[in-house]
């Protein structure tokens, strides 16, 4: 670490007198937020007092070429960067205005997409999940450099801040394994103040950041003392310059004292019992002196404390009386609007032999990477050697190379939340997990940062990726590779997802995915890539041309009941999706021409005109999934249309789904016991027709 003295000689003046003006700015707002705390609380917040000095070390030399994430307790790095105290006190209050969300999210969950200013991508308030998608920024950097999309003025520096606490993240962890291998030009910035929330260090660590971090080959780890303005200034000089020069990456573990409340919501008087400790390495009055030996006067430096405080009050009384949202509002940017509005291309292209569905899947990948050169492939085993477990990204790594076609570790949670940080530069990622079942450690950044992005960015950040998710039982696949979770994740509002059941069907929608600027998962099930399973030879299809596009939102009649058993009421409708579709098309040959098959294609957005028109012209209707059924999205869907459709109904709406049991057993007659079929279906269907 640098010498104080040292690095004093080394830094311009101006950018001392500038460091006073933005710190006594910062010290101003904690105090005015103290003094009105009554008014102030009403939304939590908390402030950087204690931490100012070491953020605005960082953020005053940031570029607008680079990157921050910050977190909840970073209003010096915000001010660092150019934020004005009136726009972080519109947040403050939740105000229409608010430049990052609109008065959406909390005091200090910045997103910024200035031209002038380094980005921000959305930030959600869990901790330490932010350090996946802002890693994904740097491999989105790393990547565009290697492809050479485009050239920057200056090499992007992406810098990852958060609270020591953090560090003991899993999904930090994932980040930071990530960072190694690869070595993108990113910066961990880690304040150490020693709490979390009301446990100290020594309960919830068993080392500090630094010592973490050394476990992690390819990181250099640094430490600066955080109440020093110049020595952290001369630090992280030195590591912002080595990362644009070198592309690889830092870790920087700051301590800092806590000198504010944890929050708003958690006072410092009900828990804290070292505050006097932590006030005797206060950074402001620290720097106050040393600005002092290098020559300002006390006059000049108390005449600039006095203008920051005024400023301070000025904009706060203007922030407070500025309109609050209109409740219109709340419905904006819950979804990009798509370009995707109507069915487009071949469909079925003269002179083609029927493809497999899942090489159906591969051809429009490949279509896509050949296309643009934006788009990347990348998840578990998806890479040259193998392909994919299911040989669905087969031949690609070769075609376009390991950079843009690669494996990932086995972490769920960076494959799904590092979307975020490349759809921010434009970038197209299309990422796997490899099973269903895999999905759950992924669900975290799928909820809080990729569903949320467009909307609590107030419409900057949109996320535009696929998430493949191979889905269903088949083969015997057990309880770790069998289960079907369409009703998690089409309870995740912001979120698109389809779920084909031909090969036909799955270009088109992959290529429909593509290009919505939405993310989008794409449920595949493994028993029909292949039709290997009797009954299924329907999922085998002429593969449509490079421009086939479905529209999401579009369900298709598989197959129609003839209009004089409509008209005699001697029909029923099936509503159903995936594997579904041919369980019902099997049981509807014992009613040849009386039962009406709707495939949903996709379950968010439905089609709910279809659904009602069908329902409202057979009065009976038969609902079929693979899911259990106990809370799921088959459940829902009968709500609706029994909702919708209720006076039209002859009969109670029917629902068969699996049993509803905590998992799907190994053994294939359990697991036959327990995933409906064609027989089963037909009987659900005996009851219909029975009314």
């Amino acid at each position: 670490m640098t010498e104080v003295s040292e690095v004093k000689a080394a830094i311009d003046r101006d950018v001392l007198l500038k460091a006073w003006r933005l710190m006594t700015t910062a010290r101003a707002l904690s105090d005015k937020y103290e003094e009105n705390a009554k008014v102030t609380s009403k939304y939590v917040h908390a402030t950087s007092r204690g931490h100012e000095a070491v953020q605005l070390a960082l953020s005053m030399q940031l570029k607008r070429e680079d990157w921050v994430a910050p977190y909840y307790r970073d209003d010096s790095i915000l001010l660092g960067i150019g934020i004005t105290p009136y726009e972080l006190m519109l947040q403050l209050h939740a105000k229409k205005d608010d430049i990052f969300s609109g008065g959406r999210t909390y005091y200090c969950h910045p997103s910024l997409n200035r031209d002038d200013m380094p980005k921000i991508p959305h930030q959600s308030s869990a901790t330490g999940m932010q350090a996946i998608p802002t890693t994904g920024v740097a491999m989105g950097i790393q990547y565009i450099e290697k492809q050479g999309i485009r050239s920057f003025d200056s090499p992007p520096v992406v810098v990852c801040s958060f609270g020591d606490a953090s560090v003991t993240e899993g999904e930090v962890a994932e980040a930071l394994q990530m960072a190694a291998l690869k070595q993108y030009p990113i910066l961990y910035f880690v304040q150490d103040n020693e709490w979390d929330i009301s446990a100290t260090s020594k309960e919830t660590r068993a080392q500090n950041a630094a010592e973490y971090a050394q476990g992690f080959k390819g990181i250099e780890v640094r430490q600066v003392e955080g109440n020093d303005f110049q020595a952290c200034y001369s630090e992280l000089e030195d590591i912002l310059e080595t990362i644009r020069k070198e592309r690889r990456p830092f870790l920087l573990h700051v301590p800092v004292p806590l000198l504010g409340h944890h929050t708003s919501g958690v006072r410092r008087e009900w828990y804290r019992d070292d505050l006097e400790e932590h006030q005797k390495r206060d950074p402001l009055p620290k720097f106050h002196s040393s600005l002092l030996a290098d020559g300002f006067t006390a006059e000049e430096l108390e005449a600039i404390r006095l203008e920051t405080r005024a400023l301070v009050d000025k904009e706060y009384e203007e922030a407070l009386n500025a309109a609050d949202p209109d409740p219109a509002d709340l419905f904006k940017f819950d979804y990009a609007p798509t370009p995707i509005t109507e069915e487009k291309g071949i469909r079925e292209p003269e002179g083609k032999e029927p493809t497999l569905m899942v090489d159906s899947a591969l051809f429009a990948v490949q279509e896509i990477l050949a296309k643009h050169p934006e788009a990347l492939l990348y998840g578990q085993d998806v890479g040259g050697r193998l392909g994919g477990v299911f040989r669905e990204a087969a031949t690609l790594a070769q075609k376009f190379g390991d950079d843009r076609v690669f494996n990932t570790p086995i972490q769920e949670a960076f494959i799904v939340g590092s979307t975020v940080g490349l759809s921010c530069l434009g970038l197209k990622p299309i990422v796997e997990v490899q099973f269903a079942d895999y999905i759950w450690p992924g669900l975290n950044q799928l909820f809080t940062e990729v569903s949320r992005s467009y909307y609590l960015s107030n419409g900057k950040w949109p996320v535009s990726s696929i998430l493949r998710v191979p889905i269903g039982a088949y083969g015997s696949g057990g309880p770790y590779h069998s289960s079907s979770v369409e009703s998690i994740v089409s309870n995740i509002s912001g979120i698109k997802v389809a779920y084909p059941s031909t090969g036909a069907d799955l270009k088109g929608l992959m290529k429909s995915a593509f290009y919505d600027p939405n993310p989008v998962v794409m449920l595949e099930h493994k028993g029909l890539y292949w039709s290997k399973i009797k009954g299924t030879e329907g999922a085998k299809t002429i593969e449509p041309d490079e421009d086939y596009v479905i529209p999401f939102g579009k369900g298709r009649v598989v197959q129609k009941a003839t209009s004089a058993k409509v008209e005699s009421g001697d029909s029923i409708c099936v509503i159903t999706y995936g594997m579904g579709v041919y369980w019902s098309l099997s049981a509807s040959e014992a009613y040849p021409g009386q039962v009406e098959i709707i495939d949903l294609r996709t379950l968010v957005p439905l089609d709910e005109e279809l659904i009602v028109e069908t329902v409202k012209r057979h009065s009976r209707c038969l609902i079929v999934t693979e899911e259990k059924l106990e809370n799921s999205f088959a459940m829902a869907l009968a709500g609706k249309i029994q909702r919708l459709c209720f006076e039209y109904l002859d009969a109670p709406i029917e629902v068969i789904g699996s049993q509803n049991m905590p998992a799907i057993p190994l053994n294939s007659t359990l697991e036959a016991e327990m995933i409906p079929n064609a027989e089963k279906v037909k009987a659900k269907m005996d009851a219909l027709f029975a009314y």
